[in-house]
């Protein structure tokens, strides 16, 4: 069976207030407009998830709850990860390790630096110097379940962002 991981960048924040905690920002008024647009072109592209996970702060929840709209999830079923929270790539991995098995498609939205780590780990074939906000890399997996994820083959079939032409 295949299976498809979309990791998804936050995104852009506000900075408006400079004594706001980062885990609170939120995102600023382009943030609230690329987000469902980039759920839209999911949707055109008929990558539809069986399961979204987001990092707690506020501005991953705000960009996968307009993701989530986009294409028909329900936002009650987001499961959030604090773990997700400007984590290391191994986190990803665990984080991957727990999805079941019945578990097709997964969206994972999360920060910077690690998911731009993260997602230069995927395959030989990608990589990027750093992955925009509201940036999204899809990769399938051949076979086996999700706990083989870092011993399976994968392959980027999806790299997309705000204003990529």
């Amino acid at each position: 069976m295949q299976r498809t991981l979309v990791l998804i960048r936050h995104a852009k924040s506000s900075w408006a207030n400079p004594l706001q905690s980062d885990f609170e920002r939120p995102l600023n008024e382009r943030g609230k407009v690329e987000a469902p647009a980039m759920g839209e072109k999911l949707k055109a592209l008929h990558v539809i998830p069986d399961l979204i996970i987001a990092s707690s702060a506020k501005r991953t929840r705000q960009t996968a709850k307009r993701i989530a709209k986009e294409v028909g999830y329900d936002e009650a079923d987001i499961k959030w990860e604090e773990k997700l929270y400007h984590c290391i790539p191994s986190v990803f991995e665990e984080v991957i390790y727990e999805i079941a098995d019945s578990v097709k498609t997964v969206f994972i939205v999360a920060h910077n630096p690690g998911i731009t780590e993260f997602v230069n780990q995927l395959s030989p074939e990608f990589s990027i110097d750093n992955m925009p906000t509201c940036g999204m890399v899809g990769v399938h997996m051949e076979g086996g379940e999700w706990n083989n994820f870092s011993t399976a083959k994968r392959k980027v079939f999806l790299f997309e962002y705000p204003g990529k032409e």
